[in-house]
């Protein structure tokens, strides 16, 4: 049996309520400290909402609740912590400042992991006395329907701390990768913005619409993404025949150091996406909200076949 942990969790928003839920749901007893008193009312409607989302059953609900407690003091909430994990908005300051604070409170044992899409971890933990106990942890949105966390080693990482980590995330259902360099992106999202410059480029240059590149992406090969990954697919077909495609289309590809110009533009002329009704295409709020519930239900089903 998994021994249960004292889990503190830096934020109540969108990442951090998906956090702090996989961890009580698996038994752990879990705090949430947010620096705004509003998120933390909140807390227990968005953990309860996110779990009915998931179907889960009354009790279950109410006992995963019963494990989240809402803590307004910083240092109440990391005290007897044995993990904490960060999941502040995306700002290094504020991450610095969260992670000094919570070193002159937390035990010398807990690990302390940051919770970022794309900011090195280096950056972030640099600040620290005890830099071994410290890592990234990137979970992915939502981080309570998304198996996968990124695992990322700085260069003061003791391998108990990974190993730890690894472990603890395995145990409550999440698949840990491990990143042994912290870049900038690390790999999810490096390859997930490698194809978005492309595609970017290809509504650019007039190659087609942006419907078409996501039509072309949803009916060919992202139908097979989930089971058959780009270095499995690219044995699959044969190293050879990839070498061959390379040598014909990389020297084509986008390869611009810098954003888009057209995703400039975009932003500039407060075309935001779907938060603004117009980005690449036009929404209407009734059809940003299809695509949300959509997305929610296809990776509900997929857990289903998957599992």
């Amino acid at each position: 049996m998994t021994e249960m942990k004292n889990i503190a969790v830096l934020g109540a928003g969108l990442m951090g309520h998906g956090i702090a839920l996989t961890f009580a749901r698996a038994g752990h007893q879990v705090k949430v400290y947010d620096a705004f008193p509003a998120s933390l009312d909140a807390l227990h409607d968005r953990v309860r909402d996110s779990l009915i989302a998931l179907g889960a059953e009354k009790t279950e609900v109410a006992d995963t609740i019963a494990r989240v407690c809402p803590e307004p003091d910083l240092a109440e909430c990391v005290r007897e912590a044995d993990f904490v994990f960060e999941a502040a908005p995306e700002k290094p300051e504020l991450k610095r400042s969260l992670f000094a604070d919570v070193e002159k409170h937390a035990s010398i044992n807990a690990v302390f992991a940051s919770n970022t899409s794309v900011i090195p971890i280096t950056s972030i933990m640099s600040g620290l006395n005890d830099r071994w106990r410290a890592l990234g942890t990137h979970w992915w949105n939502p981080p309570h329907m998304i198996p996968l966390v990124e695992v990322i080693r700085t260069e003061w990482t003791a391998e108990s701390t990974i190993a730890s980590t690894v472990d603890l995330l395995a145990s409550v259902g999440k698949t840990p990768v491990r990143v042994e360099k912290d870049v900038a992106g690390f790999i999810g999202n490096r390859l997930q913005h490698a194809m978005w410059r492309e595609a970017i480029n290809l509504v650019e240059t007039g190659v087609c619409s942006a419907a078409d590149v996501d039509t072309v992406v949803n009916t060919s090969f992202g139908r097979r993404l989930s089971v058959l990954g780009p270095m499995a697919n690219a044995d699959l077909v044969g190293t050879d025949l990839t070498l061959d495609i390379h040598e014909n289309i990389l020297a084509d590809l986008d390869n611009r150091p810098a954003p888009s110009p057209l995703l400039g533009e975009l932003v500039e002329a407060g075309k935001l996406g779907m938060k603004s009704g117009e980005g690449f295409q036009n929404w209407t709020p009734e059809q940003a909200d299809e695509v949300r519930q959509r997305v929610a239900a296809h990776l509900r089903r997929l857990e289903t076949i998957l599992s």
